[in-house]
């Protein structure tokens, strides 16, 4: 069944599929073709169970806080503010980008929003100030890869509730991987431009700096405040989603800019994008069945302890996997198959799930930028009127520092367990 459905899927993604199409198409196939063919209300029943999950209700609100973020003028305060700090930097304006996404990762968490929200500004920005089109964009996409890490994170919420790990703990654990990526990328921009002739900007004042805070003030605060509130317990992981959405909008009502037309848009593209991801789970959920009965997990674990017991050596096969998948397919179906496929071996060989969580979230992520699928290159392609093949080629370079902080979060877990461990205690899984 595992050779029905995985060859039935992939099939589909090159064929250029839809994705919710594909993963429900191969597993409705393999159904078909296997002893439960008299049987197919499975389907439908795994498929309800499985999005019938109180932590799910977080996903929609993360998705709607970054989508008011963009409708209510919170994106240019933080830019703004981005680049009176070290936009006199070299290649001031790529790190501005860098920033602006490290701090936008703190309301919204979703490298969509990221790219298609700050990305219309700063790739605006940078090429008014004599940048490269493309160029600009490949800093906008690598630059969304943080968003999904820092919490709190779409991603990680959906990893919490695969894994069965609490959301605060997995949030916790992406913090400091996602600052990580984020000086490693500004260290990339700052190295590259000693070779090239980036433009550059005065130095702003002091009364600058503070005015864009002070302008920004309470847009700069909103990070501070979801992450205070779920470590305080004022509201739960699932909560923080509401209290996003309503701090949003009040933002919008404060600052006049978000209007009815720029509300309804929010939540219209809101409810889309939750949808598409709620067919997803559903179907990825019956496609676990599936892979269940067939106890594709144990042989899965069985074939890998007979190439190899070394645990190094593992994690260095598990870290070319992951990449190679999330080159083709986009970060949740692929996080919602591989997840519940691989947990069993992760336990096998000693692996911390939520270390595990962390090098799944970045190792996918990566593929936002990746040639030929990723959602990132295409999403920075439309917003930046650029040919996509030009957006994929100038992208190629940032995947280094990308890959270099992937594999030093593999091999040094304490990046990604001690604040959890710290402030909640050890892991018991």
């Amino acid at each position: 069944m595992a050779y029905i459905l995985f060859g039935s899927f992939m099939a589909l993604i090159l064929l250029r599929v839809p994705i919710s199409i594909a993963i429900g198409a191969a597993t409705l196939v393999t159904f078909l073709t296997s002893d439960f063919s008299n049987a197919l209300q499975i389907i439908p029943q795994q498929m309800l169970e499985g999005v019938n999950k109180a932590s799910l209700t977080a996903v929609p609100f993360f998705i709607m806080a970054g989508n008011l973020m963009n409708a209510s003028g919170v994106t240019e305060r933080i830019f703004n503010f981005a680049n009176a700090l070290v936009g006199h930097l070299k290649a001031g304006l790529a790190q501005v980008n860098i920033l602006s996404s490290m701090i936008f990762a703190g309301i919204s968490g979703a490298a969509v929003a990221d790219c298609a929200g700050l990305g219309a500004i700063e790739i605006k920005a940078m090429r008014e100030n004599g940048y490269r089109g493309d160029f600009a964009a490949a800093v906008t996409v690598a630059s969304s890869v943080v968003g999904p890490l820092i919490p709190p994170s779409i991603g990680l919420v959906l990893y919490a509730f695969l894994a069965q790990q609490s959301i605060e703990r997995m949030f916790l654990a992406g913090l400091v991987p996602g600052l990580v990526v984020g000086l490693a990328l500004m260290t990339y921009v700052r190295i590259v431009a000693q070779f090239q002739n980036f433009p550059t900007q005065p130095r702003a004042t002091v009364s600058q700096v503070a005015g864009t805070a002070k302008h920004g003030f309470l847009a700069l605060m909103a990070p501070a405040i979801i992450l205070g509130s779920i470590m305080s317990g004022f509201v739960t992981a699932t909560e923080a989603g509401v209290l996003a959405c309503l701090y949003c909008i009040a933002l919008g009502i404060w600052y006049r800019e978000l209007t009815m037309k720029g509300f309804m848009t929010a939540l219209t593209d809101s409810a889309m994008m939750t949808a598409v991801i709620m067919i997803i789970i559903s179907f990825s959920i019956a496609m676990g069945w599936l892979l269940a009965i067939d106890l594709t997990s144990q042989k899965l674990a069985d074939a890998i302890f007979a190439l190899t017991d070394d645990r190094n050596v593992f994690l260095a096969l598990l870290l070319i996997f992951i990449i190679m998948v999330g080159c083709v397919v986009e970060g949740v179906p692929a996080k919602l198959i591989l997840v519940p496929t691989l947990l069993p071996v992760i336990d096998a060989y000693g692996i911390d799930r939520v270390h595990f969580g962390i090098i799944i979230q970045l190792g996918l992520l990566i593929g936002i930028a990746t040639p030929p699928m990723g959602i990132g290159l295409y999403i920075v392609a439309e917003v930046g009127r650029l040919r996509f093949e030009k957006v994929a080629l100038a992208v190629l370079p940032f995947l280094i520092p990308l890959i270099l902080v992937l594999i030093l979060i593999t091999y040094v877990p304490g990046m990604a367990t001690f604040l959890p461990d710290l402030i909640l205690g050890p892991n018991l899984q």
